[in-house]
């Protein structure tokens, strides 16, 4: 399959170092330039290339970038990408630690995801938000495995959500369907989900048990 990646932090260097080893061609990208990624594409085989590239020709693009950065990506993000293509999101909101206030967010009561996939101009799969990007290397499991660990998913897109889910399932992990777009908010930061390292059981329980209301931390 090919991979559009628009970020490459910990999670979308991690997801760039997962996916190509499970033989996927990988074109990566950040906000400094492909000369910035020498090092990441010698290791990897990944391709950098501009944020502007990333997406042609793939069937899945993955943004991970500061949820602020999100307005400044360019116009026709994904002019060239395959029929059908997916998009996951991976972005969260940190107000006060790094985003800013967010009127969408705070006054138009916006998920994060909602937000981005209005900006993006295209629907999102929310996944690998509250996932540890360590985890991404060292907790892979096979299919049934007792400590495989389950992942929330969220998307409105049923075809682009199985496909999303799927390629979790190929990275060593189970997934949850966590609803569409406008319930992403159970999976935010600091709700029971996030950050936990558990199978689909509790994976399904902590979803269930969190609240609509956004911390006061998680406010701008």
């Amino acid at each position: 399959m090919k991979i559009g990646i628009i970020g490459a932090g910990n999670i979308g260097g991690n997801l760039t170092r997962r996916l190509t080893a499970l033989g996927h061609e990988v074109s990566v990208a950040n906000s400094r330039g492909p000369e910035t990624l020498t090092a990441l594409a010698e290791e990897t085989g990944a391709t950098p290339v501009t944020v502007a590239q990333a997406a042609r020709g793939a069937e899945v693009v993955v943004v991970t970038v500061p949820l602020k950065n999100v307005p400044d990506l360019p116009a026709g993000l994904f002019d060239g990408a395959a029929e059908g293509f997916a998009v996951i999101d991976t972005c969260n909101y940190y107000p006060r630690e790094r985003d800013g206030r967010i009127p969408g967010i705070e006054d138009d009561g916006l998920t994060e995801s909602r937000w981005t996939e209005r900006h993006l101009g295209h629907p999102v799969i929310k996944a690998f938000n509250g996932t540890y990007a360590v985890d991404i290397l060292e907790r892979p499991r096979p299919a049934g495995a007792p400590d495989r660990m389950a992942l929330p998913v969220a998307g409105d897109d049923e075809a682009a959500k199985k496909t999303v889910r799927a390629l979790i399932d190929e990275l060593g992990f189970d997934t949850v369907d966590a609803g569409g777009i406008d319930d992403s908010w159970r999976q935010q930061p600091d709700t029971p989900v996030y950050g936990l390292r558990a199978g689909v059981e509790a994976v399904t329980k902590a979803l269930a048990e969190a609240s609509p209301e956004r911390p006061e931390a998680f406010r701008g």
